[in-house]
């Protein structure tokens, strides 16, 4: 075998752990659970969905009105009617401070995780929040993002698999895709940043004027401190892109020169 395919294959073969172990797999555990949760259906999650879950989420922040016997697990979580987020890898971390909100209480701020299929961290107090200042629920924001997720991922495990297997200059394209997703990340977060900034009700008790939330970084939104920045889940949809241009570069230098 040509070294290059070889290290083409190694490159996507990595791809595709990396994309399985961190979103995949636990999307496809963890799909419906919360559904099944806020329907009161507890039998309908299987044992399985409850096992990936609280392995994924050792060591995870639990929101401070979590009973700290029901951390890392799911079915103690449920009937403590604890605040429960999705399992697979958080990608992106937004946390506020504010006077009201002291650090003995939330030592961490008011943290929330952006997660491919739905959020963790203190969603319902986050919420709250945007109430106060006029802004809809995060739920309203990326409902498409969150329905076709698992599927689009599962579409890119096949293609990553079909680069693997064959040599076509037309599959060799479709690295570019993983290889896209830290940009295609943030460029959706950002519209749907903008969206919800641009979008204020006037149910607001706080009118403010419309408002870019900050995307990276640290900033201010009326009393609030804001603070925005990336979480294990990006770091490894960047090195996935890494991973992906380097197969997709490797795979060309083999072609060209098996074709000279």
């Amino acid at each position: 075998m040509h070294p290059s395919l070889l290290k083409a294959r190694v490159f996507s073969a990595l791809v595709l752990i990396i994309l399985t172990l961190s979103f995949t797999f636990p999307m496809l555990a963890f799909h419906g659970v919360l559904n099944n949760i806020h329907d009161e259906k507890k039998d309908e999650i299987s044992s399985f969905s409850k096992t990936i879950w609280n392995l994924y989420n050792l060591g995870r922040y639990k929101s401070v009105t979590t009973d700290k016997n029901a951390h890392n697990d799911l079915e103690k979580m449920i009937e403590t009617q604890a605040e429960i987020g999705v399992a697979s890898l958080p990608i992106w971390a937004v946390s506020l401070e504010a006077p009201n909100y002291p650090k003995e209480a939330f030592p961490e701020g008011i943290p929330v995780y952006f997660h491919f299929d739905g959020y963790s961290g203190e969603v319902h107090e986050m919420n709250t929040i945007n109430h106060y200042v006029g802004m809809d629920p995060m739920w309203v924001g990326g409902t498409l993002e969150r329905e076709i997720g698992i599927y689009a991922l599962l579409l890119l495990s096949l293609g990553v698999s079909y680069f693997m297997a064959y040599n076509n200059k037309f599959l060799n394209y479709i690295m570019l895709i993983p290889a896209s997703l830290p940009i295609l990340f943030i460029a959706d977060y950002s519209y749907w940043l903008y969206w919800f900034g641009h979008n204020l009700h006037d149910w607001g008790a706080f009118k403010i004027k419309p408002f870019m939330p900050t995307v990276f970084g640290d900033g201010k939104i009326a009393q609030f401190v804001t603070h925005s920045y990336p979480s294990i889940g990006f770091y490894m949809i960047v090195a996935i892109s890494l991973l992906s241009i380097l197969a997709f570069f490797a795979k060309q230098k083999a072609m060209k020169e098996l074709q000279a």
